[in-house]
């Protein structure tokens, strides 16, 4: 049975969240300040477009992604899904 392009763009994504939480792991082993990891990954995400799109447009990209995990990561109230 072959993947819908759903299910293989999951993947993908779920490919590059755990290489991404690789990084993030090694860097926190290597005595990187949490400030230091946080700039250098907004810094990789502006390298990743800066020939694409203008710098603002990335800035709005970040904040709609992290209006979209904000409420995976809030805490739940109790006894809440």
């Amino acid at each position: 049975m072959s993947d819908t392009a759903p299910d293989q763009n999951f993947q993908n994504y779920k490919k590059a969240e755990k290489k991404a939480l690789e990084i993030v792991a090694a860097m926190k082993t290597a005595g990187t300040n949490k400030v230091d990891i946080e700039l250098a990954l907004l810094v990789a995400v502006f390298e990743l477009h800066k020939d694409t799109v203008p710098a603002a447009t990335i800035a709005s990209v970040v904040q709609g992604h992290l209006k979209q995990l904000v409420p995976h990561y809030a805490p739940k109230a109790p006894g809440a899904r």
